[in-house]
């Protein structure tokens, strides 16, 4: 009877120590799985954390621009201008030498647009050229002839003559550049071949003197642009010649970080009237005015402070018949938002007489649309 109680005391002691150990290892094991799948959720988060992280960082936004510059290279060439200077004044050379003029040699880039030969660069780097010698990316030295020019605009037309195919840039669409959007400027400085620095569009419709009568309208950017660049090519990360890198503004001569371009819509139409008509075709509005801004406005008593102020109408032009009026304020072309002068005729720089324009305008607090067609010059 002792023995039979003793087992059976042993028996529930062995059951109660058993029970205890299952459910603390029951306890365990759900414990550790919690802690598990807590650290997966903490380890997933922080790896989208991280992520994000990244995806915000601006240094993984930034463009690859290889594809854009070996596109470019092969397109851009050196232009070498020979130009005979005379020496009128000079009585002692020609006494000596027997001659009162002597050769100069300046340098400069072009861009070659068409594999046959034709390259577009800047007025002043052939300007009063005797001779223009072209030098490709590959050594290779062609005699140019001039097609023509635009001195205004500060552009220039050349033929090459190849036995080959050569590489040239599409032209894009300057007009939807953005201020903010990578460039290339590819050229010759300092006679340093298929150079290429990047940079942004700093600014657009940039005229930098706006007394002169020229009318310009620049790209603005702050890519590296120096001696030598002129004509060359300012292209967007597609490798499309969207400008003529034309310009520096500097104090000392050399670049100081503001570089300036010919928009492409404008060399391409100066490029095409070239061919085909021989000449420049400019297409003109028909007015005279001022660009708006706040003490414009309130010396003029007006409330609107952007947008071109047209003070005079010439008779018998697109906008004399389109029923313009003095006191109209143009505030965009065919879509083109007009803050000022350049921006006006930077954009009509690149019409034709002929051409259809559509003008939003504000006459007495009112918004109204019209059409104009654009008339050539007199002159």
């Amino acid at each position: 009877m002792k023995s039979n109680i003793k087992i059976l005391i042993v028996s529930v002691i062995c059951s109660i120590t058993t029970y205890f150990i299952f459910n603390s290892l029951n306890v365990s094991k759900e414990n550790n799985y919690e802690v598990s799948y807590e650290n997966e959720i903490i380890s997933q988060y922080s790896l989208n954390k991280i992520s994000n992280q990244r995806s915000v960082n601006p240094s993984s936004s930034l463009p690859d621009l290889t594809f854009a510059a070996s596109k470019s290279i092969d397109a851009v060439v050196h232009v070498k201008n020979t130009t005979i200077v005379e020496d009128n004044d000079s009585w002692a050379l020609q006494f000596f030498y027997g001659d009162d003029s002597r050769k100069k040699v300046g340098t400069g880039s072009g861009v070659i647009i068409s594999p046959d030969g034709y390259i577009v660069t800047n007025y002043h780097v052939i300007e009063n050229s005797s001779e223009v010698i072209v030098r490709t990316n590959d050594n290779k030295e062609y005699e140019a002839v001039i097609i023509g020019f635009d001195e205004i605009y500060d552009i220039a037309v050349l033929k090459i003559d190849s036995d080959k195919r050569l590489n040239y840039l599409f032209f894009g669409d300057s007009d939807s550049t953005l201020i903010g959007e990578w460039v290339l400027a590819v050229g010759n400085p300092y006679n340093l071949n298929s150079t290429v620095t990047a940079g942004i569009i700093s600014s657009k419709s940039r005229d930098l003197n706006e007394y002169d009568q020229k009318n310009q309208s620049f790209i603005q950017t702050d890519a590296a642009v120096n001696f030598g660049n002129s004509g060359g090519a300012l292209v967007n990360i597609e490798g499309e010649l969207i400008g003529i890198n034309t310009l520096i503004q500097s104090m000392t001569g050399g670049y100081v970080g503001y570089s300036f371009a010919v928009p492409s819509n404008t060399v391409r139409k100066i490029f095409e009237d070239l061919l085909e008509y021989g000449d420049v075709q400019k297409g003109l509005l028909g007015v005279r005015g001022v660009a708006l801004n706040s003490p414009y406005s309130r010396q003029l008593n007006i409330s609107e402070t952007e947008g071109f102020y047209i003070d005079e109408i010439e008779e018998g032009f697109g906008a004399d018949s389109a029923g313009l009026k003095r006191g109209d304020i143009i505030k965009s072309i065919d879509g083109f938002k007009i803050n000022r002068f350049s921006d006006l005729s930077g954009y009509l720089s690149s019409k034709r007489p002929g051409d259809k324009v559509e003008v939003i305008y504000v006459r007495d607090n009112k918004s109204k649309t019209t059409i104009v067609v654009l008339k050539k010059s007199s002159n």
